[in-house]
């Protein structure tokens, strides 16, 4: 497995929250234990289902105040890294060994927490031909990884310390750098403590009077993307791929743009597996010939957070000479504005549930 491909979806995250320095500096801590089960969301990991996974998650945030607007207009949310350990209590998966970037985003009088985390993890024991072919959930020792969690959260309730307790979602996949990729998802309970560095010092929130309405002419966006990806079928080799995408966004307000555009997708692993198919599976009707480019139009929408935004986008493809995971696709990831016109981007792009590639992006709004 080459670790130097997931290095920069983590250095993008860590990126994400290198912000220059706040006035207001407070952190905490938490620990959480979990205990919960393998989600069957594809019957091809049946055989793995065998025992409940538990572990630790560690995290270290750092609280805002308002110092930035963004930070009002999200409630205040926190920002750190995690980690996490996951026993998967399957001698098959082995053990997970993730680090993350998060954010916590707070409702209901701040006594309900919402975590995003993103990152990287190592497992154990993945897919080996020879000596773990069972494993078709992890097609490589290091993994992408998201996880979620849902949180009672009360803060200082003695002495710093405080409660937090709630469920938990674990997603590992490597996004089909490597077959196989049936990826697997933990959903789980989880019950921690929290403690609040100098918690003796309470500050109050920046509450602003005075906003700007943000408005903005129609933005016309450039992207290149591009990555390495492989096929579903065991041992065809990865090959690199390239998208061109031009679209249109129109911002909503301070937090929302709305997008369309197009795709142009150069997918070389596609043009193995049509020939794989035309050769090997003359009952499937491929034709060695068939051209492996696509064609797709899409709808999206970016939220705008600080330099950073988030971009969910679905598509259809409108050239589609060869039948792969059907018509429609989607995508999702984070945008990083580095001034007002460039941008990089990291994002997962899939047909529903199964993803196709994770896409490595530079781009520019005019």
């Amino acid at each position: 497995m080459n670790l130097k491909f997931f290095l920069p979806l983590y250095l993008f995250g860590v990126l994400c929250f290198s912000q220059e320095q706040e006035e207001i500096k407070r952190y905490t801590l938490d620990v959480n234990q979990f205990y919960g089960s393998v989600l069957l969301h594809n019957p091809d990991i049946s055989h793995l289902i065998t025992n409940h996974p538990g572990g630790v998650i560690l995290s270290y945030s750092r609280k805002t105040y308002g110092s930035k607007e963004w930070e009002e207009l999200y409630n205040y949310p926190d920002y750190g890294i995690s980690f996490i350990y996951q026993d998967m209590n399957n001698s098959t998966l082995g053990d997970l060994y993730g680090v993350y970037a998060h954010y916590n985003f707070y409702f209901l009088k701040r006594n309900i927490q919402l975590r995003i985390g993103q990152g990287i993890a190592y497992s154990t024991n993945p897919y080996d031909k020879e000596t773990n072919f069972r494993n078709n959930a992890y097609g490589s020792d290091v993994l992408s990884s998201t996880y979620l969690m849902f949180n009672y959260h009360k803060e200082n309730i003695f002495r710093g310390l405080g409660v937090m307790a709630g469920v938990s979602l674990m997603h590992y996949s490597n996004a089909n750098f490597r077959a196989p990729n049936t990826s697997t998802n933990t959903m789980a309970l989880n019950v921690g403590l929290t403690y609040s560095l100098d918690w003796e010092n309470e500050v109050e929130y920046i509450e602003s009077t005075d906003r700007e309405k943000v408005i903005e002419p129609i933005k016309y966006n450039l992207a290149l993307r591009g990555g390495v990806n492989e096929s579903d079928v065991i041992g065809m080799g990865q090959y690199g791929f390239f998208i061109v995408s031009a679209y249109a966004d129109k911002r909503l307000g301070r937090k929302s743009a709305i997008q369309i555009g197009t795709d142009v997708f150069f997918s070389n692993f596609l043009k193995e597996l049509i020939r794989f198919q035309a050769t090997s599976f003359p009952e499937m009707d491929v034709n060695v010939d068939d051209d492996y480019k696509r064609v797709g139009v899409f709808l999206g929408h970016e939220l705008f957070i600080n330099k950073m935004s988030v971009i969910t986008q679905l598509g259809y493809y409108v050239y589609y000479p060869f039948d792969f995971e059907g018509k429609v696709y989607n995508r999702i990831g984070l945008k990083r504005y580095f001034g007002d016109k460039i941008f990089g981007a990291v994002t997962l792009k899939s047909h529903g549930a199964a993803a196709e590639a994770v896409e490595f992006g530079i781009g520019i709004r005019l």
